[in-house]
């Protein structure tokens, strides 16, 4: 069996009646040529002695014949066993294709009362390889491009988060829909690691201050990222602005009519920097690196922003790429930059590090 144990994995072959048979079979004819073949080489002949007691002189003849007879059906031993061989290998080769594609198109869910993982079109496996892919890629900007890009046309869905003040935090990785901030929390948690084990430890640390899965600690707002994930991203707003930045003093998650968005976390002061969309214009555009977060600011009391995406480069062009909840949209897409942000209050800019 050592041969055809390089030639394929016993496991495939465990099992199936038809398989045992074919490598019985293939054993026979291999034990035959080798016994053949010792025999011509030690020109011992099995026909001589048995024929020789016959008749002498047909004997001589026979023996004569014995090594070409014997050489013909050691090769015809020999494409036997190639043949079974063969037939075997190509049945693997089947088999494997077609457990491949078959995992390649399971999808991974995982529930328990501390986590839940929907990986939507993808499995573990194949996301692993995405990352692992993605950690060999030096440039960053180059980096989330190819990253954010694997979430193209992945439906809108909100609310895939699982917490609130009455009800325990419950990790999630919901891959099968995402809104615009869980979008951005994959893809830079994605940036900074190197395997889906490590994804899952870098969004524990992106989304929740300390990494610490509690409603209390998740990062709730856009600029929370600037105070919390310092480590990872910083604020370029003024960099790229200038003198045209605006900068306001909000409290975050107070509506300042008493009541508030998210029941159960503190308001905070927070300064906010902003650049006005009419005052953005292509100077300020060719300073945009392709990877930087992008907050669509609102005037809007106790928020700071109203939507979040990616800015992304091709060639001249920026393309703004989020996850949309638009009614002709509903998906991740790419809309052109200065097209989107032209009817918005501004735009606040991270920038990762």
């Amino acid at each position: 069996m050592g041969i055809f144990n390089l030639i394929i994995p016993r496991s495939l072959l465990r099992g199936s009646r038809c398989h045992c048979e074919h490598i019985h079979f293939v054993q026979c004819k291999l034990h035959e040529a080798i016994f053949i073949l010792r025999l011509l080489r030690r020109e011992v002949y099995p026909e001589r002695s048995r024929r020789a007691s016959r008749n002498d002189e047909n004997a001589v003849c026979l023996c004569n014949d014995t090594p070409q007879l014997a050489a013909g059906f050691f090769i015809k031993s020999i494409l036997k066993v190639l043949n079974s061989a063969l037939s075997i290998f190509f049945v693997a080769i089947i088999i494997e294709a077609i457990s491949y594609a078959y995992t390649s198109n399971q999808t991974d869910t995982i529930v328990t009362n501390e986590q839940l993982i929907i990986l939507g079109k993808w499995n573990e496996k194949q996301l692993d390889h995405i990352i692992s892919e993605s950690s060999k890629i030096h440039d960053l900007d180059i980096r989330i491009d190819f990253l954010s890009e694997q979430f193209l046309n992945v439906d809108y869905k909100e609310s895939t988060l699982i917490g609130n003040i009455n009800t325990p935090e419950v990790f999630v990785i919901n891959l099968q829909g995402v809104d615009c901030f869980t979008y951005i929390d994959y893809v830079e948690a994605m940036s900074l690691s190197s395997s889906f084990p490590e994804f899952k430890d870098k969004l524990r640390t992106i989304r929740y201050q300390s990494g610490n899965v509690d409603f209390l600690k998740r990062n709730h707002f856009f600029t929370d990222w600037e105070y919390f994930n310092s480590e990872y991203v910083e604020d370029v707003t003024e960099k790229i602005g200038g003198n045209k930045t605006k900068t306001v003093l909000k409290i975050l998650n107070d509506k300042n009519d008493g009541t508030y968005f998210l029941p159960g976390i503190s308001p905070k002061k927070r300064k906010i920097h902003y650049i006005p969309s009419d005052a953005f214009d292509n100077e300020m555009l060719s300073k945009l690196r392709s990877g930087d977060y992008i907050g669509i600011y609102s005037h809007q009391d106790g928020l700071d922003v109203s939507h979040v995406g990616i800015a992304i480069k091709e060639g001249d062009t920026f393309y703004f790429r989020h996850a949309s909840s638009s009614e002709g949209n509903r998906k991740v897409v790419d809309e052109d930059f200065m097209s989107y942000i032209s009817d918005k209050p501004g735009i606040l800019i991270l920038r990762p590090k």
